[in-house]
């Protein structure tokens, strides 16, 4: 399972979660649990709605959210004494 920000055209963000990253061969994006990028309520769906279609014409782009797993590193450019 992977959380996914969903920058759509003319619209906040939504986080979604999704079992796979979206490919390039994908013509929409399908995830549940949406919510906007606080966590809070995405106040233009309906109350209840649980799975939302995204179709990639209307996608920006997609940023794959770190997992709490997942450590990431980076080289400093500076000595770290």
């Amino acid at each position: 399972m992977y959380t996914i920000l969903v920058h759509i055209s003319n619209q906040e963000p939504v986080k979604i979660d999704v079992d796979d990253i979206p490919s390039p061969q994908d013509t929409c994006i399908v995830g549940k649990n949406p919510r906007l990028r606080t966590d809070s309520e995405v106040t233009w769906l309906e109350d209840g709605v649980t799975t939302v279609i995204f179709p990639w014409w209307r996608v920006n782009f997609v940023q794959i959210l770190p997992t709490g797993e997942e450590q990431i590193e980076f080289e400093l450019p500076y000595r770290d004494d």
